[in-house]
């Protein structure tokens, strides 16, 4: 997957803005507020639909302006055949995504641009709820799996009347078997897939610690979301008093997790700040290398303030592997200069200037 024509309308403080990108590797450096994070911000939302900064769509359109506009030249299936994407969202909450000349919806969208964000909010994965966790994992399985999507939906639909049923007291023997019965029959399913994705995603993570984080023992665990020596619908009627109590199912997939240790110990308390953002990162970049190896099709990399938390020696070290990949990445930084890695002669690698929403190749 590649961009090779951007233009940008409305978006924060890019009014309008046309980029022809590179392929391979894009530098946009400039103050804070210049809008470096807003062309990613941009690039995202013609991947999902939205942006990775805010939930609420009237902080993503300009001031004054009625919707904000980004469309694309893309090669969604890497085969050298560019087509045109376009995603408008507006401030009535309305979204309207075309692709080939064709509306699509948001699922369509998402597995036709395979996006990394590696950012600040990327340090949830190892600090925050397991909630952040486990959409980095179903991304992987969405990609992986056709069948999850539908899975995830079945699934979400029966935890719903569950937890609707146990708030209003309302869910006798025979009406919670038969909620039983479907909820176990997804859950077990869905938690294959997880698990069968982890495994194939753990030996890309660790050979990317190798390299990023040399001398350092990271591991991968999952939790499901219950106790697996226990059958699922046991543990349902047995904590079923407890759940009609609270008014929420309290074990399933819902409750599944992701482990990142460190020497056996939570990788969040033993790692400092620099040493988070390269597991983090690893975990980021491992996810697109098992999605390339899988597919065939590259991801695209959104990767906001590189420089912030590391040193020269480890910045130059995510360069070095990030232009091994055939990824095309869109990376941001302050000061051009903190990026001054050797680039290799044939790696294709545009700088680009911003300044007040103005965007300047240099």
């Amino acid at each position: 997957m590649t961009i090779s024509r951007l233009n940008i309308r409305s978006v924060r403080n890019l009014s309008s803005v046309s980029i022809t990108p590179s392929t391979r590797i894009n530098i946009f450096s400039g103050p804070n507020g210049s809008g470096k994070t807003s062309v990613l911000e941009a690039i995202h939302l013609l991947g999902l639909a939205r942006s990775f900064r805010t939930s609420k769509v009237r902080h993503l359109i300009a001031a004054g302006d009625p919707a904000a506009t980004v469309q694309g030249k893309v090669d969604s299936l890497a085969q050298g055949v560019e087509q045109t994407l376009g995603v408008e969202r507006n401030l009535e909450g309305q979204t309207r995504v075309r692709f080939a000349g064709s509306d699509i919806d948001l699922a369509s969208l998402a597995e036709l641009v395979p996006l990394q964000v590696i950012d600040s909010a990327t340090f949830d994965l190892l600090d925050g709820s397991p909630s952040i966790r486990r959409q980095f994992i179903d991304w992987g399985v969405f990609h992986a799996d056709k069948a999850f999507i539908q899975l995830w939906r079945g699934f979400r639909r029966v935890l719903k009347q569950r937890n609707t049923l146990l708030k209003c007291g309302k869910i006798g023997h025979q009406m919670r078997a038969a909620w039983d019965h479907e909820f176990v029959g997804f859950a077990e399913q869905i938690t294959r897939l997880r698990q069968e994705y982890l495994q194939l995603l753990t030996p890309e993570f660790e050979q990317i610690v190798e390299k990023l984080l040399p001398g350092q023992s990271l591991s991968l665990g999952f939790s499901p979301g219950w106790d697996l020596k226990k059958p699922l619908d046991e543990l349902l009627a047995t904590n079923f008093e407890r759940d009609l109590r609270q008014g929420f199912t309290s074990a399933g997939p819902q409750r599944a997790d992701l482990r990142v240790k460190v020497d056996g110990h939570t990788a969040a308390e033993r790692l400092s700040r620099g040493q988070k953002k390269l597991a983090v990162s690893a975990l980021k970049l491992a996810q697109g290398a098992l999605f390339h190896r899988m597919t065939g099709r590259p991801c695209i990399y959104l990767i906001d303030d590189l420089p912030s938390e590391l040193d020269a020696t480890h910045c130059q070290l995510f360069c070095e592997f990030v232009e091994q990949m055939a990824s095309q990445c869109f990376i941001t930084c302050v000061d051009s200069r903190a990026l001054s890695y050797q680039w290799q002669p044939n790696t294709d690698v545009l700088h680009y200037s911003i300044n007040d929403g103005s965007v300047t190749p240099l």
